[in-house]
């Protein structure tokens, strides 16, 4: 690895192409913080799937392309002096030191549990009105109700035991049959809901993040849908001239690889 004296210097030639970039490249020039803003998003996810995918090489490549968008925005803050990268990362290690009072002060803390009440307390003391505001409205539902329930645990507002989630997602899965015998459809989306939110709740108390889960099962399903497009290809039959028997056949191979 990396001595930190070569780690600046990297840093330091990022900070300097951006520089030269911002000057004499008609594309980056014309950029703002709004039109970075999708492709920023864009990034992310695509961290996140290499994440997924355990490919460090490729979490490596895609670092350095959330690391550019965070050098660009503070070019651009810099600017119009409102802002820059050394107001970006003393901003954040004065928050990372104020956060951590077991660490640079002399609270006591017992595991992480306590990290986390602590970090969602300091926050309501340094002005937050409520613990939920950390929580961007943008983000997916899924992620977003993962954070909502994180979040609330954070200031006591949990259940006790994992068997106590259980059963309330059972209770939200009866009102659902419920509603679905009914034909509301407005009273079973919202009991749909009810149940998903349940659902996120209980895998947090398993351990589970209920985003990767998801996102797994849907590379899985995608991985496995392709072999049997590439099966019924190679038999020269469209899937819609398929019977469900016939294409069960070429699942069940696409499960055993």
């Amino acid at each position: 690895m990396n001595s930190r004296d070569n780690q600046l210097k990297a840093f330091d030639r990022l900070l300097t192409i951006m520089d030269e970039l911002r000057e004499q490249c008609p594309w980056d020039k014309k950029q703002t913080m709004e039109t970075l803003r999708h492709l920023t998003i864009e990034e992310t996810y695509e961290l996140g799937d290499a994440i997924l995918d355990n490919d460090l090489e490729e979490v490596k490549k895609e670092l350095g392309d959330v690391l550019l968008h965070i050098v660009f925005y503070s070019k651009i803050g810099s600017e119009t002096n409102d802002f820059d990268i050394a107001d970006v990362c003393n901003g954040i290690c004065e928050k990372l030191i104020s956060r951590h009072p077991h660490i640079y002060g002399d609270v006591k803390v017992e595991n992480e549990e306590d990290v986390k009440r602590n970090w969602e307390n300091l926050k309501l003391k340094e002005g937050k009105k409520s613990v939920l505001e950390g929580v961007p409205n943008s983000l997916p539902a899924l992620v977003k109700a993962n954070r909502i329930q994180e979040k609330v645990a954070g200031v006591g507002f949990d259940w006790e035991k994992p068997e106590q989630v259980w059963e309330k997602v059972q209770e939200e899965l009866n009102e659902l049959k419920a509603e679905i015998q009914l034909g509301d459809q407005n009273a079973m989306e919202s009991e749909f809901g009810d149940v998903l939110f349940s659902m996120v709740n209980y895998a947090r108390f398993l351990k589970i993040n209920p985003e990767n889960a998801l996102e797994r099962t849907n590379k899985k399903f995608s991985k496995r849908f392709k072999y049997l497009e590439e099966k019924a290809k190679s038999i020269n039959k469209p899937l819609k001239d398929m019977t469900l028997a016939e294409m069960d056949v070429f699942w069940e191979e696409a499960k055993s690889l």
